[in-house]
Formats: C-alpha cells, structure tokens, sequence
C-alpha cells in the first residue's frame, strides 16, 4: 500500500493510538502520522502508508482549528483534561472587550508550550516529567497565526467563545487559549478542539475509523496519491533518459525551474509514475531528494 489517508480522530485516542489500529486494520507495517493530535481533540490526522511516510516532512504545513475557550478557568494542562488549578467569576467579560484583544495573538507570535505536551526536553516528553512533578523551564518558540475568527459566544459566569484559527505547523491551540485568559485577567483553558484542515486535507473528506474498516473488509479502500497533497512545490516531469539517472542519484540540468535554490520539488516521469521529492541547486539544477518511484516505459 502507497499512498494517505484522511482520518478523522476520535476523541480519547491518541494519534499513536490510531497509527497502531490501521496497521492491524490495513495490514501495513509503515504507517505514519502527520501531526499529532491531542488524546481530546478530534479532526483531521493525515495518515501515511508504506513508502509515504518518507514523504510526510514535505506536505505543507497549514492548519486550521475550530476552538472553544472557556474563561474563568485555568488547569494544569491548559484544557478540560487537566485538573482545575483556579476559577473565577468571569461573568463581566464582553465579547467587545474580547475582541480587541485577539489581533495581539494573530501574525508571528512568541508561544510558551503546554506544560503538558509532547515537545522533548534532555530525552524526555514534557508530560512525562509534569507528571513526575519536574519543574522544567519552557523555552518560547515563535509559532505563526495567520487568522483568528469568531463564531460564537456564550455569555455566563464562565463565558465561551468559538473561534476559527488559522497556522502554521507547532502552534498549540491550547496556549492560545491560556494567553488569552491571561490577558484578559480572568484565565483560559481549551474546552473542545477539532483540526478541520492540515496537510492539505480536509474535515469534509475525512474517513473514521469504522469507515476505514468497512472499506478494507469490502476491499474498496481507496489511498490518496502523493501528489495530490503536494500541490504547493513546483512540479517538474522528466523523460525516460532523465527520470532514470535521476533515480540512481544523480544531478539533472532542467531548464527554467521557476523556483528558488534551496526548494524543494515534487519530480515525475512524463506519462509516468510519481518518482519522489527533488531539491533545486540553481535555477537549472536539480538532485534527488527523497527517490519513491521507479521509471517505467511509456
């Protein structure tokens, strides 16, 4: 098997939880995740099979969320999984008052990580040493949010609000949440999260995990090709002549690349087979990167 899937996460697994279940499902021993997903959050979890997973460092990095914060409410793993480290009435919070705050946390941002994540630090996960009781200082990272839009907003004690985020790869959802409580004075925590986009996959298309198993016990399943997740790298075809010594690892001159030195670029056999990722030297050469397929006749 070669080729993605699109799955949609139940709540409560864990995305190795689920990469473990479609082995024994698919009867596939490669099989890879491309970008973990919280044990409560549900949504898109691109998935690759066999040889794909070479290609998972090059799907593009764009993810969408739809959030719900809660106010008033601060844990100890920045959502509803965690035990509730303080509350407060945060009743006088106006959607207004909201409103003016979320631009701070929408462009190139600075993010401290969960407490709680899988990020390592001196060879372990920073859940496991919050659970051991380490204190661990957490180093900012720089995380990029290129849009933040409401959808709805619930007045109480305890006030929600929905939002629509839109970013770049390492950005926790759950930080967003705290720093805006923080910011607004009265505390945050994430109450729900679904990944709506990632990797160029969508909620709308997506497969559960039963559905997933009906298609194989019916042998309908049907794997997403390569390139269509690779849309946004510079696509290049090559002859038979070309496409062969480029799988044997060798440097190709091709003509008007159209990209910058450095890029990376989805490379085909004309009339072909997908053949893997290349890299451009210059504006007219290229290397091979990551070769997948093998050239045939045409």
């Amino acid at each position: 098997m070669f080729g993605f899937l699109n799955l949609n996460k139940p709540a409560g697994w864990t995305s190795h939880d689920c990469v473990a279940k479609l082995r024994r499902l698919c009867r596939q021993k490669r099989v890879g995740h491309g970008g973990t997903l919280d044990p409560a959050a549900t949504g898109v979890l691109p998935i690759a099979l066999g040889t794909a997973t070479r290609l998972l460092q090059y799907l593009p990095t764009f993810k969408q969320y739809q959030a719900r914060i809660r106010f008033g409410v601060q844990t100890t793993t920045d959502d509803l999984e965690g035990e509730v480290v303080t509350t407060q009435n945060a009743e006088h919070l106006t959607l207004a008052t909201v409103e003016n705050v979320i631009p701070q946390f929408i462009g190139n941002i600075e993010q401290v990580p969960p407490a709680h994540s899988a990020i390592q630090r001196d060879g372990k996960r920073l859940y496991e040493l919050a659970r051991a009781g380490v204190a661990v200082d957490i180093p900012t990272r720089q995380v990029e949010v290129m849009g933040i839009r409401i959808l709805s907003w619930q007045a109480g004690a305890q006030p929600e609000l929905t939002v629509e985020i839109d970013c770049g790869s390492g950005t926790y959802i759950r930080a967003i949440a705290r720093d805006l409580g923080t910011k607004l004075g009265v505390g945050g925590t994430l109450a729900n999260l679904i990944r709506t986009q990632s990797c160029g996959l969508s909620l709308a298309t997506s497969l559960t995990l039963a559905e997933i198993q009906v298609q194989m016990e019916h042998n309908r399943l049907t794997l997403i090709p390569p390139e269509h997740l690779l849309n946004h790298l510079t696509r290049i075809e090559l002859d038979l002549a070309a496409a062969q010594r480029w799988c044997q690892g060798q440097k190709l001159t091709v003509l008007a690349l159209q990209c910058r030195q450095g890029d990376y670029l989805q490379v085909h056999q004309a009339n072909g087979p997908f053949l893997g990722i290349g890299q451009s030297l210059s504006s007219q050469e290229c290397r091979p990167k990551t070769v997948i397929g093998q050239p045939g006749s045409t």
